[in-house]
């Protein structure tokens, strides 16, 4: 989903116009960004927690040339979901199971072919130009 989508959902459910929406959302990802450069963490309750970590310097090697590569140390940024976020995911996973359970299931109940049969009339072995049996 992007951004425009999300604007346009929001819009829609609350009535504002897309570009007030827009000023909103976008005002938002704003202060989250500020927040993190600023505080380096910011936990918005039932969605989750952005961190900004320090990645040490190490070296690397160039998977190309195998040449040793230094890359020094940067800062990320890190997401751990909220209780909520992790509850309605693993519910997504659930459902994926079962339905890939019950696709098993079915698939298990289908008639097996005798691996043994043999057609032994035109009619049966899909011979051209017959119509019905004799």
């Amino acid at each position: 989903m992007t951004k425009k989508e999300i604007v346009k959902t929001i819009s829609e459910e609350i009535g504002l116009t897309q570009l007030k929406t827009k000023e909103i959302v976008q005002k938002t990802f704003d202060a989250i960004i500020d927040t993190l450069v600023e505080d380096q963490r910011i936990e918005l309750r039932n969605f989750g927690v952005f961190e900004v970590k320090r990645r040490a310097a190490r070296k690397a090697r160039n998977p190309r040339t195998g040449e040793k590569v230094f890359v020094p140390e940067k800062f990320v940024v890190t997401f751990k979901p909220g209780k909520e976020m992790e509850e309605r995911v693993h519910e997504l996973e659930r459902r994926a199971a079962e339905e890939a359970a019950a696709a098993h299931q079915a698939a298990n109940n289908a008639v097996p072919q005798d691996p043994s049969y043999s057609p032994t009339t035109p009619y049966e072995a899909g011979a051209g130009g017959a119509t019905s049996p004799g």
